[in-house]
């Protein structure tokens, strides 16, 4: 008599899934990146490393220390630093301003802070030229008071101070509206009631904008002078 025999259930093999990506093609697109990064960014500051290594130290000395480069250097460094001073002042006043207060025109003055954003470089360089030129309208205005902005070191602090000036405001706002808008009234009953000790009010993380402005500034001064290195006001500062 034949032994039944118990049905044996075989489980098919479930398909592997692979690893979903958030964004589809990243592997090409990451690769894509990588290329025109490497053939814009990398591969030419590369070069400038390799031949300036290639000079000998001695003559990469001389090139450093000429009195074209220290002046240069010295505009650069000098006019970013005052700009980053003029824009912590400034771009404190003004976040402080637009988060605190409400007036007419607020949402147009708070666009107008973005306007070295969307204008390039070249083209504020342009517009402030024309502006502050012997000729243009406020250079007119300038000029019988003695004062020379175009092509001249207070030129290029003006024009910095206008490009830093949206990095330290934007980059105020959000603290401002965490940290300044809360503790108004305890602060000021605190300065009523004790007027000879000033409230201690913290400042986090206020001075980020102060670096990446300064830092912004510098690297557009420099990148300009390394590119250009007999530009007009490295001559000016050597008179």
């Amino acid at each position: 008599m034949a032994t039944p025999v118990a049905a044996v259930e075989v489980k098919e093999p479930t398909p592997r899934r692979l690893p979903q990506r958030v964004l589809p093609g990243f592997g090409l697109t990451l690769g894509y990146t990588m290329v025109y990064l490497s053939l814009l960014v990398l591969i030419p500051l590369s070069a400038v490393f390799i031949r300036s290594l290639g000079l000998g130290w001695g003559h990469f000395w001389d090139v450093v220390t000429a009195p074209r480069v220290i002046a240069s250097l010295r505009l650069s460094f000098g006019a970013s630093l005052i700009a980053a001073l003029i824009n912590v002042i400034f771009g404190l006043i003004v976040a402080w301003v637009l988060v605190r207060y409400s007036f007419p025109f607020k949402r147009l003055i708070d666009a107008i802070v973005d306007l070295p954003f969307a204008l390039p470089t070249a083209v504020a360089g342009i517009a402030l030229t024309a502006l502050y030129a012997p000729n243009g309208w406020l250079g007119i205005w300038l000029k019988s008071f003695g004062i020379s902005v175009a092509f001249t070191p207070l030129g290029i602090v003006v024009a910095l101070t206008f490009i830093g000036l949206p990095f330290v405001v934007r980059t105020l706002q959000p603290s401002a509206c965490h940290s300044w808008c809360e503790p108004c009234s305890p602060c000021s009953r605190i300065w009523t009631e004790k007027w000879s000790k000033p409230p201690r009010l913290s400042v986090p993380r206020r001075h980020r904008p102060l670096h990446a402005s300064y830092c912004r500034r510098c690297g557009r001064r420099c990148s300009r002078d390394l590119h250009s290195p007999s530009r007009a006001p490295s001559a000016s500062m050597d008179r």
